[in-house]
């Protein structure tokens, strides 16, 4: 293998604040609104729209973390590198970073299989739970396609599917709002086909995450944004942002157009449903167009950030290389093995605990950087400690909430999260022995 084909990995300025902002609105509009809604109406009731309000509250304390240290430390590595400046190379770094990296995995196959569910309420297949999956496979294969293209052909393609399925979604939210009946959204607190609970609603926050954690995906390329010191934190900013104000119009329009019953039962795809009494057929395709755009760029984003965490961790010696003798290229090795654990998510598990695996990962790892920056950073990156412990605490209460409703209703789950919690740390300690000599010292110089 050539040793200098890695080099180009990452080229500097090859992503603008637009390239970057595209990015992350891809990956969280395309995991968020159309996976979760249902789900999240399953959990916290007729309040579900407050759970979107309620997790960009979270998001938004967490989104202060990251904007000092891509401030700081910015690089294509990002959470990786910053786990890197806050806890140094090693098995804790790995570990981390690792929980972050399956987290986006898991996001690529909520994304796909979400795919499958809308393409298929115009395109009649049998049997669901076949074609489901099948299609989802699909559009990851695609996804590899684009991504061992240049950075500008990615940036070209996220930047038109971001501007189509932003200004569709608007559409239907606007639309939706103004036709919606005003009676159904005042009287679903009344229906008793639900009985709230204040953990359900946490629950449901926690899973609202998953719909803005892609704004991740830009610290991820930070060593690739053009002026990234300036330019991370705007696109962040800017990210969760648009996703706030999309997701509050989208959830009320559900809210106003469908029965909370309704809802539950369509939560794979609560969207094409609530575009039914106002729209008939119409508005069931119009919505599953925007919905293919949306998830196909979320796919695509979400690979692209996902495969070069994983090339930065190799190249950390965190995880083990393993050449692909028809690749000679990093980056395009770490996009095989990030498809290929994808199609087997997209394959083996549903959406609900798709979506819960994305949730538990990406929480824990969200209160490892915070916990980070608060002990590990102080004195060496400016920031406002209340403000970070305050992001711990909401993180905390939201996971607590969460892990106690899924023992409650789906342990199976709960029991694969402590399976792959626990393969990743035993991985990742015997991996760091593989590289430790007699005295104790480990090699992790940083490949070129």
């Amino acid at each position: 293998m050539d040793p200098n084909s890695d080099k180009n990995l990452d080229k500097a300025d090859s992503l603008t604040l637009f390239g970057a902002v595209s990015l992350g609105t891809a990956v969280m509009i395309g995991a968020g609104i159309f996976a979760i809604t249902g789900q999240a109406a399953s959990l916290a009731g007729p309040w579900f729209p407050l759970a979107f309000l309620g997790a960009a509250i979270v998001v938004a304390f967490s989104a202060y973390t990251y904007v000092k240290l891509s401030n700081a430390f910015p690089s294509s590595g990002g959470i990786a590198m910053f786990l890197k400046e806050q806890y140094g190379l090693g098995a804790i770094t790995g570990i981390f970073s690792m929980f972050m990296y399956v987290s986006m995995v898991v996001n690529e196959s909520l994304v796909s299989r979400t795919f499958g569910s809308y393409l298929l309420q115009i395109i009649p297949l049998k049997p669901l739970s076949f074609w489901v999956p099948a299609l989802g496979v699909t559009l990851l294969a695609i996804a590899f396609l684009v991504n061992i293209t240049s950075n500008k052909v990615i940036q070209s393609t996220e930047g038109i599917l971001a501007g189509v399925k932003i200004l569709g979604l608007l559409i239907f939210a606007i639309a939706g709002i103004w036709l919606m009946s005003y009676s159904n959204l005042i009287n679903k607190s009344n229906e008793t086909s639900f009985t709230f609970s204040f953990e359900g609603f946490l629950a449901a926050v926690a899973l609202c995450v998953l719909a803005y954690k892609g704004f991740t995906t830009i610290t991820n390329s930070g060593g690739e944004i053009v002026e990234p010191k300036k330019n991370t934190g705007r696109a962040i900013i800017i990210a969760i942002g648009i996703c706030f104000i999309t997701y509050t119009l989208i959830a009320l329009a559900v809210a106003g157009n469908l029965s909370l019953k309704k809802i539950i039962s369509a939560q794979d795809f609560a969207l094409a449903e609530a575009a039914r009494p106002a729209f008939g057929n119409f508005g069931i395709w119009f919505t599953v167009i925007i919905a293919i755009v949306a998830t196909s760029s979320g796919v695509i984003a979400s690979v692209f950030a996902a495969s070069r965490m994983l090339a930065m961790l190799t190249k950390m010696k965190e995880v083990p290389r393993k050449d692909i003798d028809m690749f000679d290229d990093l980056r395009t090795q770490t996009l095989i093995y990030t498809i290929a654990i994808a199609m087997l998510l997209t394959i083996f598990f549903d959406l609900r605990r798709i979506a819960a695996l994305g949730a538990i990962f990406y929480l824990i790892m969200d209160i490892a950087i915070h916990w980070g920056l608060i002990h590990k950073l102080k004195g060496k990156v400016k920031f406002n400690k209340y403000i970070v412990w305050f992001a711990i605490i909401l993180d905390s209460i939201i996971l607590v909430a969460f892990i106690w409703v899924k023992t409650k209703s789906d342990i199976f789950i709960i029991y694969t999260s402590l399976i792959g919690i626990a393969v990743i740390v035993i991985a990742e300690i015997l991996f760091m022995r593989s590289h430790t000599d007699s005295d104790g010292k480990m090699h992790m110089e940083m490949d070129n």
